[in-house]
């Protein structure tokens, strides 16, 4: 219940704007310039207590407490290490670091010259990319922060979670190990400030360890917001180019790299000047007319500003000739040391990948670039209710959550003869990182696209997929339909796997999302009847059980059915509960009050000298009970295909539909953490308990939903009672 309660006042946040890049939300409620300020009013330095410097930030395994790779860390500042004698943090328009780089008299910041001591290169070759985008930088190093004006040992760093931005603070104790830094440094010793995005990153994920593995485009996403797709160029799609230009006019960060063979093949310059297993930028794409004919070309930026290709159409080729002039002027008017053309065929051939990370509106300030529009879509799979594998498992691929989507507007490409709508889909898995340190990792996922016009049920084709099921943070994939409605179902690849997602669509167009689920909905039959109504044999039989009273209490109902469910053969139970006999008495007490229930079940939970159970049922209600689980034995033996005597959590789904209820996904996974066992078994006194529970809450709400609207408005006491149901 109170993870219901924080999910409700996290949407209600979302909904006021938290969560946008300009009020990223404070991770773990720390917020920066609060602490800060009692740090410098109390002349003390910040000491973080949510992630302090010790074992268990380092890791859990091989980064654990008797990890030799442990022993001797200390953990320093960087104002008091001798290290960092002249150590400076310095934030700017452009240039973010923690010392003063000197090349040939000029102060500059070279992203390439950190290293790591841990298995997170992907990391890395992210932090690299930030220093290419001024502004995207300064989102995620906020620049409010100095080691000079108001230090107190703490920073902040902003990062994108799953569809919102979260501040991460630390404090500036880092790791050292006779007398180096840990993980990240510098190549020169003298450069922390992405030492300090680490750490935060590793709070952010549970610690260092947490951070191995993976790739650059998970840190793309998480320091963009972006939706990142990777191309192998040796594969490349025919229509490459055209993405590029695309990505570009979209403000997309673009990267690539030539792979390696060998670890003594990183940072190697080849004969034309092209340096391997080193990360470029894409900034420009272009068509020109060279001496009749269309040249595809395309531009690169080398970050560290001094090695250059060599080949054909750089800055002193004599193609550049051949071109016309204002074309010449304007595609070689920007000298940026380390930027060059070249052609598009030699970039194909020369290059190994290309990443594109594709921006969100909310990460693009300017308005010179047509942006992507975005559709966020978050779920779960839920054991035994919504997790049912994908469609190697037929009977239970259906329970998985299903998106629709509508695509209404195709491309304006003049160029494309083909139309359609473009989009890119991706899917997240949320936390896992975090999940390690308790013998988790990441799921292998993907998802179908069906056809929303073609209903066949189960037998129905995927109209697309994602290329494969994979064990990585996220699955993605280009694809181009016609305009129409389609049905996304995101699925782990085996079923029973408990989980939470975000689901992106990022398209050219504008594109509309449902979620598709039932509506709730009951119907159970009400017949009222007479004592006049009843047979003789059964009012002869009710005498017989009831004794002097003539009433039975819930611990005598207990008694009867159990010896009536004893003589079954077809259906494997324990017995009734007191619990389950006590809800049945609640039911159908005559002492519940018609106009208004609330005080009649208050009356019943609250009052001491009722919780002995003392209810009683009377001939015409344990008439009624009796129908009641007469029916009930009726469907569970009818959803028990295979004549277990026990219903499994997915043909519970169905039974409830028998009995005359439609819930939606929500609910269901609540039912199946509710009522049955650690093997997804539902036993018939769990049934009965289920329905019982169900048929009660649903009277209540509409005894007390007078006006049909759907809601009602409860007070702290009423609630109470409805969660005591």
């Amino acid at each position: 219940m109170a993870g219901m309660a924080a999910a409700l006042a996290k949407e209600r946040a979302a909904a006021a704007g938290a969560g946008r890049h300009g009020q990223a939300v404070p991770y773990l409620g720390q917020d920066f310039a609060e602490l800060r300020r009692q740090c410098l009013q109390g002349g003390r330095l910040f000491h973080d207590p949510s992630f302090p410097a010790g074992p268990a930030a380092l890791g859990y395994r091989e980064l654990g407490p008797g990890s030799y790779k442990t022993k001797g860390v200390v953990w320093l500042r960087p104002t008091v290490t001798a290290l960092l004698k002249h150590l400076y943090l310095k934030i700017n328009a452009t240039t973010v670091a923690v010392s003063c780089l000197e090349r040939d008299g000029v102060e500059k910041y070279c992203p390439n010259s950190v290293d790591h001591g841990l298995g997170d290169c992907w990391l890395l070759a992210a932090i690299a990319s930030l220093t290419l985008n001024e502004e995207i930088l300064a989102r995620v190093v906020p620049r409010d922060q100095s080691f000079q004006d108001e230090y107190a040992g703490i920073f902040h760093f902003q990062f994108w979670q799953y569809g919102e931005w979260v501040d991460v603070v630390v404090d500036d104790r880092l790791p050292t190990k006779n007398g180096e830094l840990l993980f990240v440094h510098s190549a020169e010793g003298s450069e922390f400030w992405s030492a300090l995005l680490e750490k935060a990153y590793a709070k952010l994920n549970g610690s260092y360890e947490a951070l191995s593995g993976g790739t650059t485009t998970e840190g793309f996403e998480d320091f963009t917001g972006g939706i990142a797709e990777w191309y192998e160029l040796q594969k490349a799609p025919p229509n490459l180019f055209k993405i590029i230009q695309k990505a570009l006019q979209k403000g997309s960060l673009l990267g690539c790299s030539i792979d390696i063979t060998s670890a003594a093949e990183t940072e190697a310059v080849t004969s034309q000047k092209l340096v391997k297993g080193h990360a470029y930028s894409v900034t420009g794409a272009e068509e020109v007319n060279f001496r009749g004919s269309m040249q595809k070309l395309i531009r690169i930026r080398n970050p560290w500003g001094e090695v250059e290709w060599t080949g054909k159409w750089n800055d002193n080729c004599p193609n550049w000739s051949g071109v016309d002039p204002e074309v010449r002027e304007r595609l070689t008017r920007r000298h940026e040391d380390g930027e060059f053309w070249m052609a598009f065929n030699d970039f194909l051939r020369h290059y190994s990948r290309l990443e594109i990370c594709n921006l969100t509106p909310d990460t693009l300030a300017s308005d010179r670039y047509k942006k992507w529009s975005l559709l966020k879509l978050d779920g779960n799979w839920r054991r035994g209710a919504t997790a049912g594998g994908c469609r190697n498992y037929p009977n239970t691929f259906w329970t998985n959550p299903q998106y629709l989507i509508k695509l209404e507007e195709e491309d304006e490409d003049p160029d494309d003869p083909e139309g359609g709508c473009t989009f890119l889909i991706g899917l997240i898995q949320k936390h896992r990182r975090k999940q390690r340190k308790m013998g988790e990792d990441m799921h292998t996922i993907g998802f179908a696209i069906y056809e929303a016009s073609k209903v066949d049920g189960r037998k129905r084709k995927a109209r697309e997929k994602s290329n494969t099921f994979i064990n990585l943070r996220e699955v993605l994939n280009r694809f181009k339909l016609p305009a129409g409605e389609y049905i996304i179902v995101p699925s782990t690849f085996e079923p029973n796997l408990n989980g939470d997602f975000c689901l992106r669509v990022f398209s050219e167009k504008n594109a509309n999302s449902t979620v598709i689920d039932d509506e709730i909905d009951a119907n159970f039959e009400e017949t009222e009847i007479s004592e006049d109504d009843i047979e003789a044999n059964f009012k002869k039989l009710f005498g017989q059980l009831a004794g002097s009273d003539a009433e039975i209490s819930a611990f005598e109902l207990r008694n009867i059915l159990n010896k009536v469910l004893a003589k079954r053969q077809d259906i494997k139970s324990d017995g009734f509960s007191i619990e389950t006999c006590k809800i049945m008495v609640d039911l159908l007490d005559p002492s519940t009050e018609k106009e208004n229930p609330f005080p009649a079940f208050q009356r019943y939970y609250l009052d001491s000298n009722k919780n002995d159970g003392s209810g009683k049922l009377g001939l015409k209600e344990f008439h009624t009970l009796w129908r009641k689980i007469q029916k009930y034995q009726k469907i569970y033996r009818e959803i028990d295909v295979d004549q277990s005597g026990t219903m499994n959590s997915y043909e519970m789904r169905r039974a409830l539909e028998a009995a005359g209820f439609k819930l939606n996904s929500q609910l269901h996974q609540i039912i199946v953490a509710r009522f049955a066992d650690e093997n997804l078994i539902i036993d018939f006194d769990n049934f009965v308990r289920c329905l019982i529970r169900l048929e009660t809450l649903f009277k209540m709400f509409r005894k007390l939903d007078t006006e049909k609207t759907g809601t009602i408005e409860l007070n702290l006491i009423n609630v109470s009672l409805f969660c005591s149901k």
